[in-house]
């Protein structure tokens, strides 16, 4: 998979109803590896991608088939090419409805459910006023609150996701113990991730977000099944949508904490 893949992939993309732009798939194709499946006439009709958050965790994602081909065993060649890359590593991914029976054939085994939370802000729910913008100075401090939340590093992808997004920060005696972050993604924008010590610090995380786009459409992938966090997302237009699950083929690191991930940079990143 090259940058040169990338009219094809949107198209390929679009065709399973899928959100992302161009601009999305040239984010991904640079933090990650993959593979695209052609036929005779050079139509993309598939594609895996893997991404190395170190040298012991991969995450894998955008695995897509063209709907005509799902069922002659493409998403199963795709995989086992990621999954021969990824030898020696960790794998985990989160797996949609229409690929979930191939994931399990091939060992995969199922962790959580991951919510995808979406729709126009309509109105902006009460949040606590806890939360202030990143700065430059706060950069650190996210990148170990990230590391502890996921159990791994993954530094490209953080630098990659600073570098085009905003930032909100919770600090507390002098050390930042939350931060949320929001870029351009697919129909609008997406909060993510989001990593926090309780659902009120989430709340308070995002609803400056949510303030700043009412009337646009946001989304937010969380593993959180219920309670505040996820009624503050309704409350505001931002309701279940979808949801996919997240499974892992050999165990991962166990994050530290007492910060945990209430939003994933998308499906494919965690």
């Amino acid at each position: 998979m090259t940058v040169e893949d990338i009219p094809r992939l949107h198209e390929l993309s679009v065709a399973v109803s899928w959100p992302h732009r161009a601009d999305d798939w040239a984010m991904v194709i640079g933090l990650g590896h993959g593979w695209v499946a052609r036929d005779q006439i050079g139509r993309v009709f598939g594609s895996a991608m893997w991404f190395p958050f170190s040298d012991s965790v991969a995450s894998i994602g955008m695995v897509i088939t063209s709907p005509r081909l799902q069922e002659n065993g493409a998403g199963g060649w795709l995989m086992r090419r990621v999954l021969a890359e990824t030898q020696g590593r960790a794998r985990v991914l989160n797996a949609t409805k229409e690929a979930f029976r191939l994931y399990v054939s091939l060992g995969f085994k199922t962790l959580a459910a991951v919510h995808q939370m979406n729709g126009v802000v309509t109105s902006v729910p009460e949040f606590p006023a806890t939360a202030r913008p990143m700065r430059d100075a706060d950069r650190a401090a996210v990148l170990r609150l990230d590391t502890d939340a996921m159990g791994v590093a993954r530094p490209e992808v953080m630098a990659a996701l600073l570098a085009v997004s905003q930032g909100m920060v919770i600090e507390r005696d002098g050390q930042i113990v939350g931060f949320a972050l929001l870029r351009q993604f697919g129909r609008g924008w997406v909060i993510g991730p989001i990593v926090a010590e309780n659902e009120a610090d989430a709340m308070a995380l995002c609803g400056p977000f949510i303030a700043a786009h009412q009337g646009q459409f946001m989304r937010v992938d969380t593993r959180e099944t219920d309670g505040p966090f996820r009624d503050f997302l309704t409350a505001g237009g931002i309701e279940a949508y979808d949801t996919v699950q997240r499974m892992s083929l050999e165990p991962l690191p166990e994050p530290v904490g007492p910060a945990r991930t209430f939003g994933l940079v998308n499906q494919a990143l965690g």
